[in-house]
């Protein structure tokens, strides 16, 4: 039998980006999966059982924690560094809330192995991200809200180890994750999904923020849940990094949308907006320590999610936002 068969496991957030091929991946497995979400219940794997509940409450948490063996925690607000600035409270509170309840609960529950969703922003500006350098320095002032939540997980996890000799809690910090199903909210969508929703929704001239020349660390979703798969099982308890290694322009990914386009709009640089950070790439020597190598190419997952995006985009609305509720949480 395999590590995960017969096991019952939570995923948080397993209809969102990551979520959905980590559901499928686990289900493969042969693990027993339960998901919890705020997601329409048509976006859930039909063969894992499903919750429809609000993670901030730290009674639902345990709720959802309730028998399982393994947790993995992906429950998250992902948005752009410009809805990080405008609405700093509807990524801080939420994150710091179900982050908090939810390893409580998976203590309170006898939870045996934990996986702990972090963020790439967590690191301060650096060419080179490697995981012991974290609590050196301070969050980007670009990620400093969800940056700081997210620390805020990893030092109550420290804590546990610490105070409750729980041992089984892992932590991944995934580069600029994109793939189906993730966030096409133009108001505030990453890069990747933001430029192919506008592009192949027929915005002609393109505009894009800055001049191209920021580089980015991105990785599909199904390598970052392959990943967390692997992480979890190898016991790992340093933080991991889950990147590609490599970086690429904000000007590559604009062309590689364009070459699967025809015909192509224009493209107009907005020279007039921030740049962001020049350069984030990840160091993921300690990934590849257990095995992990990214196996889907840029190309061909900017190309995939083009044609999901065109196929299934009717399944967006049906995705808790909560930048679209009014409200902070």
């Amino acid at each position: 039998m395999g590590f995960y068969t017969n096991k019952k496991v939570l995923v948080t957030g397993g209809t969102g980006l990551i979520g959905k091929p980590l559901v499928n991946l686990l289900l493969n497995e042969g693990a027993k999966v339960r998901i919890a979400s705020l997601d329409d219940k048509s976006l859930a794997a039909h063969e894992a059982e499903f919750m429809q509940v609000n993670l901030i409450y730290l009674e639902n948490c345990i709720n959802v924690c309730a028998d399982m063996d393994y947790v993995f925690h992906l429950a998250g607000i992902k948005g752009s560094p410009k809805m990080s600035s405008e609405r700093p409270a509807s990524f801080f509170v939420p994150i710091v809330l179900f982050n908090t309840n939810m390893l409580e609960a998976a203590r309170q529950c006898g939870v045996g192995k934990y996986l702990y969703t972090s963020s790439i922003g967590v690191y301060s500006p650096a060419e080179i991200f490697h995981e012991e350098d974290v609590w050196k320095t301070f969050p980007s002032e670009n990620d400093k809200f969800p940056g700081w939540a997210k620390r805020m997980g990893e030092l109550q996890i420290e804590a546990y180890k610490m105070e409750y000799g729980w041992n089984g809690i892992s932590i991944v910090r995934p580069a600029n994750v994109y793939g189906p199903y993730d966030n096409f909210d133009e108001r505030n969508a990453t890069v990747i999904p933001s430029l192919i929703k506008r592009a192949l929704n027929g915005e002609n001239p393109l505009v894009v923020w800055g001049d191209g020349t920021p580089i980015r660390d991105f990785i599909h979703a199904k390598d970052v849940a392959r990943g967390m798969l692997m992480v979890l099982e190898s016991g790992l308890t340093d933080p991991v990094n889950l990147g590609s290694g490599r970086g690429y322009t904000i000007k590559e990914i604009t062309d590689i949308i364009l070459n699967n386009m025809y015909p192509k709009p224009e493209v107009i640089w907005d020279t007039s907006k921030p740049l962001g950070d020049k350069k984030r790439l990840m160091d993921i020597t300690r990934a590849k320590s257990i095995g992990f190598f990214p196996q889907i190419s840029l190309e061909d997952g900017i190309k995939e999610v083009m044609n999901w995006y065109l196929k299934y985009k009717g399944a967006i609305d049906k995705r808790y936002n909560i930048f679209a509720t009014g409200r902070n949480i």
